[in-house]
């Protein structure tokens, strides 16, 4: 009688075991999917601030067309990205690009004057510090469910029931939003 509440004990522990060890990968796979949700509201309020900004800027540089056609194309392949990777690289770029409309805007005095432009300017700011912050818990998100993946014995679980690795969402340390950029006002 003694062996099988043991064993009965045993197979109660294993199976507490696999519930837990499961519901907390539900949790960290949905607290990931809920940071890449903020990530991507932040991009999308991003995307909605650029064309204004670009039409404030066009305004005093109309013959600057290259730069704003630039930007309209790197914003559209951002907003067309999927995963967190082809969305870093996108991101790059287009941060890139917006450089390029705030080094045309060191040169009209009048622009940097216009309080529409300044408004902007702040939006823009504080959503890329939001933007910032959003990635970060993202990815701390994302390291905590590949480490939980990865670690003896719940990679045991994650096999059984097939949860995956997530990608980090980072910019590149080359990209073109580290460069300076340069403009010619010929």
């Amino acid at each position: 009688m003694t062996i099988t509440y043991v064993i009965l004990g045993i197979l109660a522990i294993i199976i507490l075991w696999v519930i837990f060890s499961y519901n907390g990968f539900v949790s960290l796979v949905n607290r990931t999917k809920e940071a890449w949700a903020d990530i991507d509201v932040q991009l999308k309020r991003r995307y909605d601030l650029i064309p204004n900004l670009v039409n404030t800027v066009k305004g005093y540089a109309t013959h600057e067309s290259s730069v704003f056609e630039n930007v309209t194309k790197a914003r559209s392949a951002a907003m067309g990205a999927g995963t967190p990777a082809e969305k870093g690289v996108a991101e790059n770029n287009l941060a890139g690009a917006l450089k390029s409309v705030f080094a045309i805007s060191e040169a009209y005095p009048e622009l940097k004057a216009n309080q529409n432009f300044l408004s902007l300017q702040a939006e823009l700011s504080d959503t890329e510090n939001k933007i910032q912050a959003a990635r970060r818990f993202y990815n701390g998100n994302v390291r905590d469910l590949n480490i939980s993946i990865d670690s003896f014995p719940g990679n045991l679980i994650a096999s059984m029931f097939h949860f995956a690795k997530q990608e980090f969402f980072e910019l590149e340390e080359n990209s073109a939003a580290k460069e300076p950029v340069a403009v010619n006002f010929s």
